[in-house]
């Protein structure tokens, strides 16, 4: 683990940050449990459920932009933003087409939100605590090809969609445990 010499700025930032990385903990793990056991198929409350993710992406990326100005890359976040909100409409527009087209817009999106957060948790390093943000990017990228892959599959499923949170969630749980050094000022 790195130890850094934090400033007020980033000891604040890590606070913040540990704090949203726990709430994003709680959510995905919640999220993932509901929609696996009710996305069996593609209905009105699946639909809902793959929106909810998304826009909850947005609050996250809005409170992490105000909280975490000394750490750098709020364009990115501005980008994330964008791009959740946009995934948001979008996958409740493929809701109307079913499962293949909510699973190419899921996949596109985690691909660029998966970018954004690799990038951001690279320009985050001299915080400490990155690392499972850079790795759950990056799987984010891998995750959000095999959903465009099985939306071409004979019997398309949303149930691998819905897992994906999942690791995420666990990825930003150790990343909340780690930041709790640099949100000491350590």
């Amino acid at each position: 683990m790195t130890t850094i010499a934090a400033s007020p700025g980033i000891s604040e930032a890590a606070s913040a940050l540990r704090r949203l990385y726990f709430i994003r903990f709680a959510f995905a793990i919640v999220w993932a449990g509901v929609t696996i056991a009710t996305a069996k198929e593609i209905g009105p409350l699946a639909v809902a459920l793959f929106v909810l993710y998304p826009l909850f992406d947005v609050g996250a990326a809005s409170y992490d932009l105000r909280s975490s100005r000394a750490t750098g890359s709020p364009a990115l976040l501005y980008v994330n933003i964008a791009v959740s909100l946009v995934a948001a409409v979008g996958v409740g527009v493929a809701g109307a087409s079913g499962v293949p087209a909510v699973l190419r817009v899921w996949g596109a999106w985690a691909i660029v939100a998966g970018l954004v957060q690799l990038i951001v948790g690279v320009t985050r390093r001299r915080m400490g605590g990155q690392w499972p943000m850079i790795i759950s990017g990056g799987i984010s990228v891998l995750a959000g090809g095999s959903f465009i892959v099985a939306a071409a599959a004979d019997h398309p499923s949303l149930i691998n969609a819905a897992g994906y949170a999942i690791p995420g969630a666990v990825f930003f749980l150790i990343a909340a445990v780690r930041l709790g050094r640099a949100a000491k000022g350590n």
